[in-house]
């Protein structure tokens, strides 16, 4: 493989898995999901996190935390282990599964039947599938990987983005560590580009003001940061950024590399509409990350994968 297939390939990738990726998130904003995750007693963020980590098991606090990355550890110990003594985690991927199978079927209609979200459902199972025999190294995605495969065409093309997502994302983690950044430090540089606020990526994950001027300072040491009033990323930071998310790119390029270009291309234009359906419906804010000339490093690190 050439440096400029290389290149391209990584670019076609990063393309299919951003028009994907607001198919599968919608999950993380369904008031349907919630609603399941509130039979079963608990709250929406506890049911985030129960329901996303029940393909581990019972999982620890401590496993949760460090597959999913960026959340403030208090606040996943508020949620794990007492999910598990509310309900099992196979209620917990029974209840996300029927809230975005509720979410789809009302925001999609009549298209949940469409030959065309047939046809994105089996190309990207195709595309998941290849990456079933690389579990090394991905224990989020391993354990995604093991779950049974839903029957309804629209939870097939649902259950393939999770299953990359996660791939996805544990390469993206693997890639921070190599960077040396901590989950704090990545949604730092994240805030440090300018295209999400640090209050947004601060308050979601539940880091304390104190903790995130600490991360500041750290960063700003190893010259990642500028001096500024509104921490921006220095030139080696915005040189060393952009060398995760190339590696990011590399590590997830395989499902995509398999499928080829003209695939992924016709992958792309077949989820474009029901991703740009459920984003104008539950996250505004993806709406313009849907261009198909959407190919740089925003979205990424720190947020975004995890």
């Amino acid at each position: 493989m050439t440096q400029n297939t290389d290149h391209d390939s990584l670019v076609f990738a990063r393309q299919t898995w951003r028009t994907l990726e607001p198919y599968h998130g919608a999950v993380y904003f369904s008031p349907e999901a919630a609603s399941q995750y509130a039979e079963l007693g608990v709250d929406a963020r506890t049911g985030y996190f129960a329901s996303r980590s029940a393909a581990l098991g019972t999982a620890p606090a401590g496993l949760v935390i460090a597959t999913f990355n960026n959340f403030n550890p208090r606040l996943v110990r508020r949620a794990i282990p007492a999910a598990w003594e509310v309900a099992t985690p196979q209620q917990f991927t029974a209840a996300r599964l029927a809230g975005i199978d509720a979410t789809l079927r009302r925001i999609l209609g009549e298209d949940i039947s469409s030959p065309a979200l047939a046809r994105a459902a089996e190309l990207a199972r195709t595309a998941a599938e290849v990456t079933v025999s690389h579990l090394h190294g991905r224990p989020l995605f391993a354990a995604h990987a093991a779950l049974p495969w839903p029957d309804a065409p629209h939870l097939v093309l649902w259950h393939a983005q999770t299953l990359l997502r996660e791939f996805r994302g544990d390469g993206h983690v693997a890639a921070l560590l190599t960077a040396g950044l901590s989950g704090l430090e990545a949604l730092v540089t994240h805030a440090a580009t300018g295209e999400i606020s640090a209050a947004a990526l601060r308050d979601s994950r539940a880091w304390t003001e104190e903790q995130w001027e600490q991360a500041v300072r750290d960063l700003r040491e190893r010259g990642w940061l500028d001096e500024g009033p509104q921490p921006a990323l220095t030139e080696d930071g915005t040189r060393r950024r952009a060398e995760i998310e190339h590696n990011t790119d590399r590590l997830a390029a395989l499902p995509y590399v398999t499928l080829g270009p003209a695939a992924c291309a016709e992958l792309r234009s077949l989820v474009r509409p029901f991703s740009l359906a459920v984003a104008k419906e539950l996250m505004p804010w993806a709406v313009d990350r849907l261009s198909e000339e959407s190919t740089g490093v925003r979205g990424t690190t720190g947020f975004s994968s995890r």
